[in-house]
């Protein structure tokens, strides 16, 4: 059984312990947070049987196997490095890290420390994409996709109020890009690989973050447009376009509807039968390379890529 231990206390932390509930061999150990009384009451709330303001201590404790890092993504990095150097499997909320250097680092550190280190990121292990996945070959030679991730968060009018909001915060490393357009990077670098130039724009905050913003993805014989908000929204589908064939989808991040519509007219359609949203896929992953004892290099090269080009956007974008 691994026990895992919890940093951060807010909504997605929450998902997170929703989803190691549902997932065979792994359970919630010691919640943390720097604020003794909030970590009782979030262990209260998720079920944990523990709870912690001492981040170095929990993870020396040989109870504890594994760690969960859904904190402010400024401060990702360290807590990610003081795990490995205790010897501690980490699982690490998007966007994993500020760079693509700084992850190339952390792994090598997790590598040589013989630790797991996965960027839990719901695209990769979602039963959606592994559905258009398949389907590409049926498109026949793709000269178009267009993905979309764009909605208003609730905190908005905290931020329009003039109120501090972590994740419009550029201190916490906040902003449109970091927390939803890494969603259709992420898919397109999944499908993809890699795209050989990026231009991009975005809708600058007082806060200091964007709050919006659209790139544009070469690839070779194709071109891919990535946009997303967070002070607006839309539920405009995504699209992968072939020449045989288009591909909508629903929503790039969860995929549960597909339609495929042929050039000739022909229209087919597929429903995915998964929870939206669930992070089940992702928790399994890292079970399954614990008790595998495989390193994920292939996950971590994808997390890596997908960094490199939201740093390729946002220099871009200015």
């Amino acid at each position: 059984m691994i026990r895992i231990a919890t940093i951060g206390t807010s909504v997605i932390t929450t998902h997170f312990a929703d989803a190691v509930a549902k997932v065979e061999g792994i359970q919630l150990g010691t919640v943390f947070s720097r604020d003794a009384e909030r970590a009782r009451e979030f262990a209260v709330r998720i079920g944990a049987p523990a709870s912690g303001d001492d981040l170095d201590a929990i993870l020396a404790d040989p109870a504890i196997d594994a760690v969960y890092v859904g904190s402010p993504n400024a401060v990702h990095a360290e807590q990610v490095r003081r795990a490995i150097a205790a010897g501690v499997h980490v699982f690490v909320e998007k966007p994993a890290v500020a760079t693509a250097a700084e992850w190339a680092e952390l792994v090598a550190a997790a590598d040589r420390a013989g630790v797991v280190l996965l960027e839990g990121i719901r695209t990769a292990y979602d039963a959606g994409t592994a559905a258009v996945r398949e389907l590409l070959p049926s498109l026949g030679t793709i000269r178009r996709a267009s993905v979309h991730y764009q909605k208003r968060s609730s905190r908005y009018s905290d931020v329009l109020a003039g109120k501090r909001v972590n994740i419009f915060d550029p201190a916490m490393g906040g902003g449109a890009l970091a927390d939803l357009g890494v969603y259709g990077v992420h898919a397109l670098i999944l499908l993809f690989g890699a795209p050989e130039t990026v231009q991009a724009a975005s809708v600058p905050l007082d806060a200091g973050v964007d709050g919006a913003g659209i790139a544009l993805l070469g690839y070779p014989g194709f071109v891919a447009d990535v946009s997303y908000s967070k002070i607006t929204s839309s539920s405009r589908p995504s699209e992968i376009q072939g020449e045989d064939a288009t591909l909508t989808i629903d929503e790039i991040a969860s995929p549960r509807h597909l339609v495929r519509t042929g050039v000739d007219g022909s229209v087919e359609e597929w429903n995915v039968e998964a929870p939206q949203h669930s992070l089940v896929g992702e928790v399994q992953r890292f079970v399954d390379l614990i008790v595998a004892g495989e390193t994920p290099a292939e996950d971590n090269e994808r997390t890596r890529l997908t960094l490199e080009t939201l740093e390729r956007i946002r220099t871009a974008a200015r």
